[in-house]
């Protein structure tokens, strides 16, 4: 197998720009959407949709790794990164150094890329290993840096990475590429091209011993913070995560050719349906808030906490929606008093019921937004 690095044309990528011209479109108009509805947003909303979109990337990107952390435990330390008020719980190293790593790429997102800020950014994500040997600097065992699946004897290699001789030198040419295509370098790309290309790049250099997936997806926000000139985050590991088969299977076919039409085709894609998903939670948001505004005052404490909880699961909803039984979990209510409180909750209509007895299942009176699959077909359409 000959992977791209091994190419007489490698990192020459190429790629049908016009594939892309119309999703590119499309990104800067749902951009100027997103930016619009959050002016909307009140003080408090702005800074809970920062808190949710740091967090939320910090646990799909880990999760794509097969690494689940806990939310609040997250949440706290990005708050105590962003000098906002805390629960000052005790964090563990890695929710820590997940969420260090995510508030820096949310703050520095319009400068330069450079080694010291890779070394930094992987200083954080591996906070508390004592696994690995190369924290904080790139790769450089003998031994072949290589992507693998199957058992210890017969195993399928999907990727080898350029050996740790010649890491340094790629990234100086990755990081000159990368600033160099920035909005106000010498060869601007278009967002979504850019960030995808930048991630597929990144990957087959794959220059750290560990936490390559999780950088690689932290410079393609930070590509796309850069194109829309603000600090934002776009929902990509969130998307990426929903669609991980696919992400890995299109990752290993861009790995093989440099020509990376399919990729960023694939790539543009899953950017416009990250972009949507960011949009159906900053709306999410401002219904949460004329929700609570419209109850505030009707409420016992049970009947809060449970709204509270459901609120908590964002706009695609509590999954298989609320039942009594549900309720009296999270509320600890006795079953008849679980029934009167729902029953009120659909009175002031905070809630609406669908089916019967046993089989009534309760959802919140907000609009709720499930994200449709995008893909882009071979005339360049958004599907």
């Amino acid at each position: 197998m000959t992977w791209n690095w091994q190419q007489s044309d490698w990192p020459n990528f190429t790629w049908d720009a016009k594939r892309l011209r119309k999703a590119e479109e499309q990104f800067l108009v749902g951009s100027g959407i997103v930016a619009g509805t959050i002016k909307h947003l009140g003080d408090e909303n702005r800074e809970l949709l920062t808190i949710e979109a740091i967090s939320t990337e910090a646990l799909t990107t880990s999760e794509i790794e097969g690494e689940i952390l806990d939310r609040a435990s997250v949440q706290s330390s990005i708050r105590r990164q962003l000098g906002l008020a805390t629960d000052h719980r005790r964090v563990k190293p890695a929710e820590q150094g997940i969420a260090e790593m995510m508030v820096s790429l949310y703050r520095s997102f319009a400068d330069p890329l450079s080694d010291d800020m890779l070394f930094a950014s992987h200083k954080m994500l591996t906070n508390g290993r004592r696994d690995l040997k190369d924290i904080g600097r790139y790769r450089i065992d003998d031994e072949p840096m290589r992507v693998v699946s199957g058992s210890i004897h017969a195993p399928r290699v999907h990727f080898e990475a350029p050996p740790s001789a010649r890491v340094t030198s790629e990234m100086a040419r990755f990081v000159k590429w990368f600033n160099r295509t920035a909005p106000d370098g010498s060869d601007p790309l278009p967002a979504l091209t850019r960030a995808g290309i930048a991630h597929l790049y990144f990957e087959s250099i794959h220059p750290f011993e560990d936490g390559n997936g999780r950088l690689g997806r932290a410079i393609s926000e930070k590509a796309l913070a850069q194109s829309l000139g603000h600090p934002t985050l776009t929902a990509l590991a969130a998307t990426i995560l929903i669609r991980r088969k696919a992400y890995y299977e299109a990752l290993e076919v861009a790995n093989k050719a440099n020509n990376l039409t399919p990729w960023t085709c694939w790539f543009a894609g899953i950017g416009l349906e990250a972009q949507k998903r960011t949009e159906a939670l900053v709306e999410f948001l401002l219904d949460k808030s004329r929700l609570l505004d419209r109850l505030r005052g009707q409420l016992n404490a049970r009947q809060e906490k449970a709204i509270l909880r459901m609120l908590r699961e964002g706009p695609e909803g509590f999954q298989g929606g609320l039942s009594a039984g549900n309720y009296g979990t999270i509320t600890g209510a006795s079953p008849a008093t679980a029934t009167r409180d729902l029953a009120d909750l659909v009175d002031k209509k905070a809630l609406y019921r669908q089916g019967e007895r046993r089989h009534a299942r309760y959802e919140l009176a907000v609009g709720l937004r499930p994200v449709p699959q995008v893909k882009i077909d071979e005339y360049g359409n958004v599907i």
